[in-house]
């Protein structure tokens, strides 16, 4: 059970909190300015299958493969919702299970791996963005904190887990900086 009065400090209600239970030793962040007003920005982000489109292509960065999602009946779209995405990438089986910790509309919003993912260059992670106005629209960080995957894959993780990360993250933010390129009004 969330304590109530720490609860109260942090300004969330309990359906938008679930206290973490792992620390990652790896951590990256981007932030972009987006010329969107904060609630648009989040309603885009907000559709998960949308904001992690960059794995649903084929491309050089997933070596040739693509990850497909299934969701719950949240949809991504409430803290505890899960998200599951599976591919084959270089004719192996990678597969992860997120859930949604966090969901503070149009502010913030983060998620993490549950289970055991079966990943190559990263193992468990927590990501999310947060949304802050700006003069021209608003600022939005993203984020990653992560560890590296189980063996046999682990000193791969060592070598390409920092870059894989870093074009996940960019992915993201450049994309809604993209999106909403020329239209504050939105």
């Amino acid at each position: 059970m969330i304590d109530r009065i720490a609860l109260s400090s942090t300004g969330l209600r309990a359906d938008q909190f679930v206290m973490q239970s792992r620390s990652y030793p790896s951590h990256f962040e981007t932030t972009v300015s987006v010329a969107a007003r904060a609630q648009a920005v989040f309603e885009y982000l907000d559709d998960h299958q949308r904001l992690s489109s960059h794995m649903m292509d084929s491309s050089a960065m997933m070596a040739g493969g693509k990850m497909h999602f299934s969701f719950d009946a949240g949809r991504g779209q409430t803290v505890g919702s899960v998200i599951q995405m599976s591919g084959r990438i270089l004719g192996m089986t990678l597969a992860v299970e997120e859930a949604i910790t966090e969901r503070v509309p149009p502010w913030r919003k983060a998620w993490e791996t549950c289970g055991t993912p079966r990943l190559m260059v990263v193992g468990h992670y927590r990501m999310g963005f947060e949304i802050t106005d700006a003069a021209e629209g608003c600022r939005l960080r993203f984020f990653i904190d992560y560890g590296r995957p189980e063996w046999p894959w682990r000193p791969l993780g060592f070598v390409a887990g920092s870059w894989y990360a870093r074009w996940c993250v960019r992915s993201m933010a450049e994309g809604a900086a993209r999106k909403f390129s020329g239209r504050l009004g939105a």
